[in-house]
């Protein structure tokens, strides 16, 4: 048979014998999008062409009835052999095995998806393992305290915060000068990371801490014992710490110690002379403020929170914002009121200061400790006068129900916590009587009947 010419048309009609040349003189008819060239050797291999010259080798068979078509490559960049042996594949799985190769491809496709979501969601938790195991107390501990801050009170609020706190700040405090604030005890242990939070760290923290500032030290150690409990509690955090709580240990109490019994009071004797230095003081806010907590034995803290609007002088009461209860309404007494009367009106607080970033007085220590060392009655503290008010009542044996209310304290019976209700009357009836014996015992002479603000104290 005479070999074709190179310009002459294939039959489209026959199977052929696939040839590079052969497929290069391959064209597609006129009136056809496509057209296709059969192999002789594997059955369902064609080479397709289309009206724009375009081939590939195709494969082609029946399944239960139904049309595969598959396409394998371009020509020329898959060559004949690569096209033939991929057609062989396809035949088996088709012929031989029953099975179609787009069920099968597209099982593939989804084995392959599943295995890399695996792989991704492995990497993804490999990479928050690490970010998680890299987590510092500090960072955990201003989660903490977010998380909680709507669960307590201000005050436990700003205990978290002052004790973490790194130092190192201007003091604000007058006559500081070029003083820096202090670290706060926990600040040593917020670089570290948590998971190195164990209980060699935090017994080493507390024998430093104990032997230094031991009160705030046993603060900061009962926030940080609670601290790591929640942690525990937390998903994200408990793979980070040990089973028992790393704080719990008898070495790191007996490290800080136990607190010692407060026995800073005001005796009677002594009254005279502490009113009489605390009124010379030359701020009259900060001396107003001092005389108001011993007169009401409230906790320092509830007096320099106490805003305008909690003291009623129509009703003469004065709501207390306390740690216990939230609030409680104690009497307004007459020199109570004789002591707010005088005070401007800056701003919300009762007891404000131009210097506070808050625009509310700060704890008046060492005022407080200036005029008592001028009254020869050195150590006595802040709180110390809320002890001296409940000792103060003793010599008018007032009940001790009624002094516990005034000063905010748990009932300590039965019948206190569910059957007793004092209205505020009645407190006004023992708290009057209490603040009149205090001022005859300081030589302070006062007219509890006249207007407040036009009231006149004398020594």
């Amino acid at each position: 048979m005479a070999r074709p010419k190179k310009d002459s048309a294939v039959d489209l009609s026959t199977t052929h014998e696939l040839s590079a040349g052969l497929i290069e003189r391959l064209t597609c008819p006129p009136d056809a999008p496509k057209a296709f060239l059969r192999d002789k050797d594997v059955t369902g291999l064609k080479v397709r062409v289309t009206a724009n010259g375009v081939k590939s080798f195709v494969y082609e068979a029946k399944l239960n009835g139904k049309a595969i078509s598959r396409t394998l490559g371009g020509f020329p960049l898959m060559s004949i052999d690569d096209a033939k042996d991929k057609a062989r594949e396809l035949a088996k799985t088709v012929k031989t095995d029953k099975q179609d190769p787009r069920e099968l491809e597209r099982q593939q496709r989804e084995a392959a998806a599943i295995a890399k979501a695996q792989q991704d969601a492995e990497a993804l938790a490999a990479v928050k393992a690490a970010s998680v195991a890299a987590l510092t107390v500090g960072e955990v501990w201003q989660a903490y305290i977010q998380e909680r801050k709507p669960h307590w009170g201000d005050l436990h609020y700003r205990d978290h915060i002052d004790k973490a706190k790194p130092g190192g700040l201007p003091s604000g405090r007058r006559g500081g000068g070029t003083k820096l604030t202090q670290p706060g005890p926990l600040a040593a242990l917020m670089p570290l990371a948590l998971r190195d939070l164990d209980q060699p760290t935090i017994e080493a923290w507390a024998t430093k801490e104990g032997l230094t500032r031991p009160s705030s030290a046993r603060l900061a150690w009962r926030l940080l014992t609670v601290f790591l409990t929640w942690c525990a509690e937390q998903p994200a955090y408990a793979s980070l710490l040990p089973a028992k709580n790393p704080a719990k240990t008898k070495k790191a109490r007996e490290a800080l110690g136990k607190p010692g019994t407060k026995s800073d009071v005001l005796q009677r004797e002594q009254l005279a002379a502490w009113f009489a230095a605390v009124q010379q003081l030359q701020n009259p806010v900060i001396a107003a403020c001092i005389q108001m907590m011993l007169l009401t034995g409230a906790r320092p803290g509830e007096v320099l929170a106490l805003r305008w609007e909690d003291v009623n002088t129509q009703w003469k009461g004065i709501s207390i914002r306390d740690k216990v209860e939230g609030t409680r309404e104690i009497p307004a007494t007459p020199y109570i009121l004789h002591l707010l009367a005088a005070l401007p009106r800056r701003n919300e607080w009762v007891f404000f200061s131009p210097t506070s970033a808050t625009g509310c007085l700060t704890e008046p220590n060492n005022p407080h400790t200036r005029a008592c060392r001028a009254a020869g009655l050195e150590g006595l503290t802040l709180h110390g006068l809320r002890r001296s008010f409940k000792s103060l009542t003793e010599w008018l044996e007032v009940p001790v129900g009624v002094v516990a209310q005034i000063q905010g304290h748990k009932p300590s019976a039965t019948a206190e916590k569910h059957y007793t209700v004092r209205p505020l009357e009645l407190l006004r009836l023992h708290h009057e009587r209490i603040e009149a014996w205090i001022l005859e015992q300081a030589g302070i002479v006062f007219d509890a009947k006249a207007a407040p603000g036009g009231l006149r104290a004398v020594a």
